[in-house]
Parts: structure tokens; sequence; C-alpha cells
């Protein structure tokens, strides 16, 4: 009969914290990096300018219809033959190119969603294209974007635990190593998963309110 000894997780902790200390800080990362480089893309996307919106649009479509997982492999075997670097770098590059092709959606359905004669009153008051849009439509895209955007942020949480198949230390990979050490590996995974879940709930019931919050204001 199987039996279950979690006095294993006050010595594992030094090591788990390790690991989950680059979990959150590949999500963050992810998250800047994506946000910037998915607002850049929504514009190119919504630009009249052909050069910019058909290689943004195929770079977009094409990671949004590519496997994360084999993306994070194909950059990690990729990058070697240009430079040497650490797993961990390679998925912070890998997370951030591949999320900004989300964001990238987000952000245009937002500013899309941004009535036009919003822009047509900043060019009333003589506003030029650039400034209507940084003063007047990105603010507002982003307040009612907030939701969706955490949404995403809890999905790019949960999905980090995919660079375990490049051997990078994130919580998953440490809760499997300690796992090995005590030969508990059944304890170690439950602990990771209930870290998993308390974030990720907690992220959701947030994205919840703010929704509510967002629907009051509008």
């Amino acid at each position: 009969m199987m039996s279950f000894d979690f006095s294993v997780i006050p010595n594992s902790l030094p090591f788990v914290w390790k690991g989950f200390q680059f979990s959150l800080a590949l999500t963050v990362i992810a998250t800047c990096g994506g946000v910037v480089l998915g607002t850049l893309l929504a514009l190119a996307r919504l630009s009249s300018i052909k050069f910019l919106r058909t290689p943004a649009a195929i770079y977009v479509d094409t990671l949004r219809s590519i496997p994360l997982l084999m993306v994070i492999l194909w950059f990690f075997l990729l990058i070697p033959f240009v430079v040497r670097i650490k797993p961990e770098t390679s998925a912070l590059i890998t997370f951030t190119l591949f999320e900004a092709a989300f964001f990238c959606e987000i952000i245009r359905a937002g500013i899309q969603s941004i009535p036009k004669g919003q822009v047509n009153a900043g060019f009333a008051i003589g506003m030029t294209y650039s400034q209507s849009m940084r003063y007047v439509i990105l603010p507002q895209a982003f307040r009612n974007m907030v939701p969706v955007l955490l949404t995403q942020v809890i999905v790019l949480f949960q999905d980090t635990s995919l660079v375990y198949a490049i051997g990078a230390s994130d919580l998953l990979h440490a809760a499997e190593v300690t796992g090995k050490t005590y030969n508990r590996p059944v304890e170690m995974y439950t602990f990771a998963a209930l870290i998993y879940l308390a974030i990720c709930f907690s992220l959701s019931t947030l994205v919840k309110r703010l929704h509510k919050r967002i629907a009051i204001i509008r």
C-alpha cells in the first residue's frame, strides 16, 4: 500500500524556492517584453503600410499556429549554432517572442474596440496620429484589456512548466529533482501542483473582480 510522506517538503524548500523564482521571473520578463513587442506588432498590423502590416501578420500567425513546446525546443537547438547560452536564457527569449504574438492580438482587438471618433477628436484638437494613439487610444484600450491580459499572464505562468523539456531550473524541474533526491516524487509533484493552483486561482479571482469593475466604469 502506497504511503505519503510530506515531511520532505521543508528540506526541499530552498531548491523549490529557487525554481519558483525563475518561473516567476520568466513570467514577468516575458509579460513585459511580450506586451512591448506585442504593442509594436499590433500597431504594425493596423498600419496602412503593407511593408509593416504583412511581416507582422506573418510573424503573429506563424507563432500562434505552432505549439509552444516545439518553439521552445526549436530555439534551444538552433541558438547554440550562433551563440552558446544557458537553457534559462533560451527560455526567456523564446517566451518573450512567442507571447508577443498572443499579446499582439489582444492589444489589436483592444485598439479596434475604441470608437474611431476618438482618433478624429484627437485630430480636431491638433494631435497627430501617433499622439492620438499614445494619449487617447492606447490608455483606453489597455484599461479595457487588463482582464484579458491578466488571463494570458495566467496561461503564461502555467506554460513556464514546459521549460522542463530543455532542463531549465523552473518550479517543475526543482520539484522533480528534489522528488528523486528524497525518493518522494508524488509528494513533490503534488506540492508543485498546489503552488500552481494557489497562484493561478488567486489571479483568476483578481481577473473576475477587475472585469466587473471595468464593466461598471463602462
